[in-house]
């Protein structure tokens, strides 16, 4: 069945059911397929990456890249906040935070530039690597 978008598939929604399943959790291509064979589910590579660029297209997901592209289904919150990505685990955090809130506007303010948070990422060490690693 043809839709707006394009053509409306089992794999296609099998993709996006993940993505809405893991809303708290910022996925690679890779990840998302693999997340996929583990379930028993057969879609190809090439189809989950075209797939999440066309969802990135629409807005359906947001796409932060740091060492490779990673991809989060959105409703709006998360267009609206800073990203943290930890250098030792990979990880990438929401950070929702009046202070960076503060800064946008002290840049703005002061500098004539304006940030864009959902494409901004702070890169540090979180707090479960921290204490790994003061723990050696």
């Amino acid at each position: 069945m043809r839709t707006k978008g394009g053509y409306k598939t089992r794999q296609r929604d099998i993709i996006l059911e993940l993505l809405k399943n893991n809303t708290d959790t910022h996925l690679s291509s890779d990840e998302i397929c693999e997340m996929l064979r583990s379930s028993g589910e057969r879609v190809g590579a090439t189809t989950v990456y075209r797939y999440l660029e066309k969802l990135y297209s629409e807005g359906t997901v947001q796409k932060y890249v740091t060492d490779r592209a990673r991809y989060t289904y959105t409703e709006k919150h998360c267009r609206e906040h800073f990203h943290l990505k930890c250098t030792e685990c990979g990880s990438l955090f929401c950070a929702d935070c009046d202070f960076l809130s503060q800064l946008c506007n002290h840049v703005k303010g002061d500098h004539g530039f304006t940030v864009i948070p959902s494409k901004t990422v702070f890169y540090g060490v979180c707090h479960s690597c921290a204490e790994k690693s003061n723990a050696q």
